[in-house]
């Protein structure tokens, strides 16, 4: 059997979820549900990436 190669997809995803995550942590307005300009691009990067793998599951399936 052979090991399954990075999933660098799954990997980005992940990352993207810890960056929104830590950056919603220390932020009021985000927590709020209003995003700042500072965590406003880590919060898309997070959504796009997380779209693309639930897409690619899908596909999977």
């Amino acid at each position: 059997m052979n090991a399954r190669p990075t999933d660098d997809l799954y990997t980005r995803y992940m990352k993207a979820f810890n960056d929104s995550t830590e950056h919603t942590t220390g932020c009021p307005a985000c927590q709020a549900g209003q995003p700042c300009v500072e965590g406003t691009p880590a919060h898309e990067r997070f959504a796009r990436l997380q779209d693309a793998y639930i897409a690619r599951q899908r596909h999977n399936r």
